[in-house]
């Protein structure tokens, strides 16, 4: 049976993490997984021809305990002469002022701290403890928010990071591996309390899920970094193409981007969602716009209308505008005028403008979102099994129906606009909210569907708020 330095080693040697010279940063919390790590190159150091160094950062969240944790760190280094740098960082005043999810700020605190040190000393490579189960677990989360490409990859054994890279050697090997390790080495770690709370994500997947999969396959975590190598494997071989396609079928000028809609939609899907993607990296640098799989669908599905014709509004005021053979992607102020009303994409998790001091808000029931208090606004819920994703406001076509509470049969919106007296200079250019399907949600200030519900049901994942400021 291979030993546990041994598998880390080939690992190390088969993904090319370490080069001789190196000057390795080892991030070490004092867990039981990074004084693994800490462990295995201090007493391999010398056969790697490397230089190690620690850095730990204390986030102040657990009082005296995190300072002992510090602390610890510290004099496991000082005995052995490693140089180890440390921090203090006070997450809960960032808290305070800032609010948010702890364990991203944590997170975003303590890379920047690493980033810090990397530049200031001049290190090649951050190494993380992160191991098989973990990389099991960040899959299954994203499997579970979003199933996005991007997510399901996981982690790569190896990454750019600062002016060098970061280096994970422990992705080929499991947490119980590493406890055994350690436990032979008769090393000690300290033990973080907030692992056993289940109001972290990770954590219920940590202690839930993970176990269930383990009872079927014992296996499961190395199955997943396999999977992972596999899929990132074959994502760099289509993401290379998606490039020199991109190249053929993408123009730049001064003032937009154009796509050759013909040249794109006769690609296979896969490298037309790639190509969005590189267009989308182009456009945006934040993680959120360029990832967004309703941003991406919006496109696709825009450049596949058989109209030839069509305005999708992105975020930061970009916008797409197909002209038959062409889409054109263009920076500007494009909003609806008072007197005509165009069909227009709805983006998700954000405030639409629309005219007359209207707006619309739908997203995620998770999301946290901003009303204005001044003007007059009505919340609901709806489920995305019952409508479907884009969502768009556009003027009324006909045939158009509205399923109304107490109606067994649909009604008409011609109909419904008599019964309101909506005056008829108006009905043209009056807002309805559809889905991807036309399904009409709601007539903007007059009826909403019955599938709407002012109270969320256990069924719900999104909501929608129309906001009246002129009122």
């Amino acid at each position: 049976m291979v030993s546990f330095e041994k598998k880390v080693l080939n690992y190390i040697n088969e993904h090319d993490l370490v080069e001789k010279g190196d000057r390795l940063l080892i991030a070490c919390s004092g867990g039981i997984d990074s004084m693994g790590l800490l462990h295995l190159f201090h007493e391999n150091a010398r056969k790697l021809q490397v230089e190690i160094s620690v850095a730990h950062v204390d986030h102040m969240l657990r009082g005296e305990i995190s300072a002992e944790d510090r602390q610890f760190v510290e004099e496991f280094c000082k005995e052995r002469n490693i140089p180890v740098y440390s921090k203090a960082v006070a997450i809960p005043e960032i808290l305070k002022l800032e609010g948010g999810n702890s364990q991203a700020i944590c997170r975003r605190e303590r890379y920047a701290y690493f980033e810090e040190i990397m530049e200031q000393k001049a290190f090649t490579k951050l190494v993380t403890a992160h191991h098989a189960d973990d990389q099991l677990e960040s899959m299954l989360m994203s499997i579970t928010k979003s199933g996005s490409i991007a997510g399901i990859k996981g982690m790569y054994p190896k990454r750019k990071f600062q002016d060098g890279y970061i280096i994970r050697p422990f992705l080929s090997v499991t947490k119980e591996e590493i406890k055994e390790y350690l436990s032979e080495k008769n090393g000690s770690y300290r033990e973080d309390s907030s692992n056993a709370k289940d109001s972290y994500t990770r954590n219920r997947f940590r202690h839930h899920v993970i176990p269930l999969l383990k009872k079927e396959n014992v296996n499961v975590p190395m199955n997943a970094v396999k999977l992972s190598e596999y899929i990132q494997q074959d994502d760099e071989f289509l993401t290379h193409l998606a490039y020199e396609k991109y190249k053929e079928i993408v123009e730049y000028n001064e003032h937009q981007v154009k796509l050759n809609v013909e040249a794109f939609t006769s690609e296979p899907v896969a490298l037309q969602r790639r190509v969005i993607l590189i267009l989308l990296n182009y456009l945006y640098k934040d993680f959120y716009h360029v990832n967004s799989d309703i941003l991406l669908k919006s496109i696709l599905q825009l450049c596949h209308s058989e109209k030839g014709s069509g305005i999708l509004y992105l975020p930061d005021q970009y916008i797409v505008n197909r002209r038959y053979e062409e889409a054109l992607f263009l920076k500007g102020d494009h909003i609806l005028s008072d007197n005509n009303l165009d069909e227009r994409q709805l983006l998700f998790n954000e405030w639409n403008e629309l005219k007359n001091g209207v707006r619309v808000y739908i997203g995620d029931v998770s999301h946290e979102t901003k009303q204005n208090e001044l003007g007059k606004s009505m919340q609901y819920y709806l489920s995305s099994k019952n409508f479907f994703a884009p969502f768009k406001i556009r003027p009324r076509k006909s045939g158009d129906r509205i399923a109304l509470k107490g109606m067994a049969e649909s009604k008409r919106l011609s109909r419904l606009f008599i019964d309101e007296k909506i005056p008829l200079s108006e009905r043209d250019s009056w807002p309805i909210l559809v889905d991807a399907n036309e399904e009409v949600i709601s007539v903007l200030g007059i009826r909403t569907s019955k599938n709407l519900s002012k109270n969320k049901r256990p069924q719900d994942d999104i909501k929608i708020i129309i906001e009246y400021n002129n009122v």
